[in-house]
């Protein structure tokens, strides 16, 4: 198990930027694999953006949703159990509740998108972009 807290959400303007930011605190092996997802009004939670790591090696890997590729950068400061979401070129379809979460376990290639393979899920962070 672990405990995922969200922040840096808030209001910007279309074109503009924002920085999430994801604490994590738990079992290591919780967080091997851990990414972020969104969920719009509604709309089905969605994938954004994923980290995941190879089973026995230091190897990681970074899956990104087309919808935000080019614009967003998922990355994690492994010693502070952190993962971050630097989004850019924010646009009002980027409008959601952000959530962060992790597998327990790890995930390779497609199947880090799939948001049923998360377990992990942390309560939300609000980002809403004006035109």
């Amino acid at each position: 198990q672990v405990q995922l807290v969200e922040s840096g959400g808030g209001l910007v303007q279309t074109g503009g930027s924002r920085n999430l930011s994801c604490a994590a605190s738990g079992r290591a092996s919780s967080m091997f694999a851990m990414g972020w997802f969104r969920q719009a009004p509604g709309k089905e939670r969605e994938f954004v953006a994923a980290l995941s790591r190879r089973a026995a090696t230091t190897d990681t890997y970074k899956h990104y949703a087309n919808s935000v590729k080019g614009r967003f950068t998922i990355s994690r400061e492994s010693a502070r159990n952190m993962l971050y979401l630097e989004m850019n070129s924010l646009k009002p379809e980027d409008t959601a509740v952000y959530y962060c979460a992790s597998v327990d376990g790890y995930c390779s290639g497609n199947a880090c998108k799939d948001r049923r393979l998360y377990r992990n899920w942390g309560q939300g962070t609000q980002v809403t972009v004006s035109s």
